[in-house]
């Protein structure tokens, strides 16, 4: 297919879900600009002759301890006619520290710039789309990374300060510079700014939206980090050793030596040896601040995620919930995934209407719509009034004693007074989670009955667990597992989504910036269970995240082992599986292994938040259940668990 082809069906197909009806305007009211057509922007101005400048914003911190304030660069791509007739716009910006080290989008595309340093190619679509729609768009490169000045601090004070003194530059609270010195306003902004960004860069979006600041007036977070603990620690278990540092050495745009000192505060500060919540992590933890937040949200997560995991989204809506912050959802099946790469001419109306509503101030009922839009199984897209699915309830699942192989989930009273143990074997997720009826040393397995209806799981599943241990400490973790042969996505590996060789445009495009891009499709494939959802938690933090308690060998204790939040259907037939197992290679870094857990099952349940009259049904005879053969036995070598919050 031809970009101009692609181009015209993509324009077709955002016609139709674009349009509504146009409000009608008052007699008294001002004309609307130009790229304002009733309820919608259209695009009127030229992308090719867009003003291109870059400026530097002085921010308030002094990362790098030089005794200046740091300076972050702002490139912007802006409509060249609207500023001719005195027309200010609103402005979408991505602040990243991807532009130079990494990337952004599937094809990982980088700034590019002329012989005077004035960028020539913004990276992904948000530039082509919007500035002929009567957009600015800013790129802003955090402090310490590219042509910033400072250091990196990984989501820290200086990391979020850079990106709102962008902000407040726009509305006139910050100085601003052309690369050669001279002082530089935005006096062709409206002032009102929406932040947009996947992984780091939509954390950065959470977080400047913490601090209250005014003017921005609505934030687009994709697989977005709203605690940086959660995200490098899983309830006092290391993700991987050394990751604050791993990830600012990868973004790192400055000396080596200039940020020496900040770098030895990440290392001493974040509290590997503890794996406690400290100040540190509380500086890093946008939650807190959720009370100051003033911007509209616009969440997008893809729920099988295992780079920014589902708690990160989860936490963060149900406290912009709590707070009655105006918000709307997206969830998919992929994992770390933009839903331009998932379902991408809806997902750019959306933003478009978005966009239009929050920085146009235009009337077209994007918030009287529903709130959440789910991809239920691959490629079943369905709309839902709220997130959790409205009428969630909390079950109680009792832990049944089962036949000694195989426990069982659902049931009264048959696992009083039992006890079941397990020693840690550092068991692989494939060897936890198949054969589930087949004794395996190091786990245990909880199985419910075939499913006579369907189960809908909305929400933040947990286990609650009465345990006693011959160690100090171990990591538990646990796993909610989908027994039955379906169709489903495959994002272990490939976060669910593959490149396909066609293409399709999405704006105004120059010879040095095209905004084409190559089409994308689901990854799937019939197999006979998925893991649905995952949580850990190091048992000597199980009193407080903030302080360690190591346990007694002969003391019994009450422990609550989170899941990750998920949205699914199981289908009737299926089986509904708990796995408990210990030391967690492919996700977990420990030194505590070989602990010997057991397991009261008759204090002990799994809390399930479904909706409808679905329940669990007892087993009465073992159940049918077929998965792969089991993985050779056997601990791997660790995998090196870092990762950029990013898939670039």
């Amino acid at each position: 297919m031809t970009p101009a082809r692609s181009r015209a069906l993509a324009a077709a197909t955002l016609t139709a879900l674009l349009v509504t009806a146009a409000p009608t305007t008052p007699a008294h009211a001002a004309p609307d600009p130009p790229h304002i057509a009733g309820d919608h922007t259209v695009p009127i101005y030229s992308y090719a002759d867009a003003v291109r400048e870059s400026v530097q914003v002085e921010t308030p911190t002094d990362a790098d301890g030089d005794g200046v304030r740091d300076r972050v660069v702002v490139d912007l791509v802006r409509p060249r006619e609207a500023a001719q007739a005195g027309v200010r716009v609103p402005v979408i910006m991505d602040a990243s520290p991807y532009y130079h080290c990494c990337g952004r989008g599937n094809e990982s595309e980088r700034k590019t710039y002329d012989a005077n340093g004035v960028i020539t190619k913004a990276p992904l679509y948000y530039d082509n789309w919007f500035v002929p729609r009567g957009y600015a768009f800013a790129a802003v490169d955090l402090a310490g990374t590219a042509r910033s000045t400072g250091c990196q601090d990984v989501g820290g004070r200086a990391e979020v300060a850079g990106a709102k003194a962008v902000v407040d530059w726009l509305n006139g609270r910050a100085r601003g510079f052309t690369l050669d010195g001279r002082p530089v306003s935005a006096s062709w902004s409206t002032g009102r700014v929406g932040m947009i960004g996947k992984s780091w860069d939509g954390s950065v979006a959470n977080g400047v939206a913490a601090t209250g600041v005014r003017g921005l007036e609505t934030i687009v977070p994709i697989s977005a980090i709203s605690s940086w603990y959660d995200y490098q620690r899983y309830h006092g278990l290391l993700r991987a050793s050394d990751y604050p540092a791993y990830l600012h050495q990868v973004v790192n745009g400055r000396p080596a030596e200039a940020c020496a000192a900040l770098l030895a505060r990440l290392r001493a500060e974040s509290g590997e040896e503890t794996g406690d919540y400290n100040a540190y992590w509380a500086e890093r933890d946008y939650r807190r601040s959720v009370g100051q937040v003033r911007a509209s949200v616009l969440v997008a997560h893809g729920v099988n995620d295992l780079n920014v995991t589902t708690g990160q989204f989860a936490r963060w809506w149900d406290a912009l919930a709590d707070r009655h912050v105006p918000r709307k959802l997206w969830l998919y099946q992929a994992g770390h995934e933009d839903p331009f790469d998932v379902r991408r001419a809806e997902w750019v109306a959306t933003l478009h209407r978005w966009f239009d509503y929050w920085l146009q101030g235009l009337s077209n009922g994007v918030m009287r719509e529903p709130r959440a839009t789910l991809e239920t199984a691959p490629g079943v897209w369905t709309e839902e009034r709220d997130w959790p699915a409205p009428g969630t309830r909390h079950v109680r699942v009792a832990l049944g004693a089962g036949d000694g192989t195989t426990g069982t989930l659902g049931g009264r009273g048959a696992s009083r007074g039992v006890v079941r143990a397990y020693t840690d074997e550092s068991l692989t997720e494939p060897q936890v989670v198949t054969e589930p009826t087949t004794a395996r040393a190091g786990r245990l397995v909880f199985l419910s009955g075939a499913l006579t209806t369907p189960l809908r799981i909305s929400g933040t599943p947990s286990v609650r667990l009465r345990i006693k241990v011959d160690r100090p400490t171990t990591a538990l973790s646990a796993r909610l597992v989908d027994y039955g042969t379906a169709e489903r996505i495959q994002h272990r590996t490939s976060e669910g989504v593959r490149t396909l060789p066609t293409e399709s445009c999405w704006g105004e495009s120059t010879e040095l910036d095209d905004a084409c891009y190559r089409d994308t499709a689901e990854i799937t494939a019939v197999t006979d269970h998925g893991v649905l959802t995952r949580g850990w938690l190091d048992a000597a933090h199980h009193r407080s995240l903030r302080f360690a308690s190591p346990l007694r060998p002969d003391r019994w204790y009450t422990v609550t082992l989170p899941l990750n939040a998920y949205d699914a259907v199981l289908p009737a037939g299926h089986v509904l599986g708990l796995v408990l197992a210990q030391s967690d290679p492919g996700f977990t870094e420990t030194d505590d292994r070989d602990a010997t857990v057991s397991v009261d099952l008759g204090r002990s349940a799994l809390t399930l938040p479904v909706t409808g009259g679905a329940t669990l049904p007892p087993v009465t005879v073992a159940p049918d259940v077929v998965t792969a053969p089991a993985p050779s036995t056997g601990r791997a070598a660790p995998p090196d668990r870092r990762q950029l919050p990013d898939r670039s």
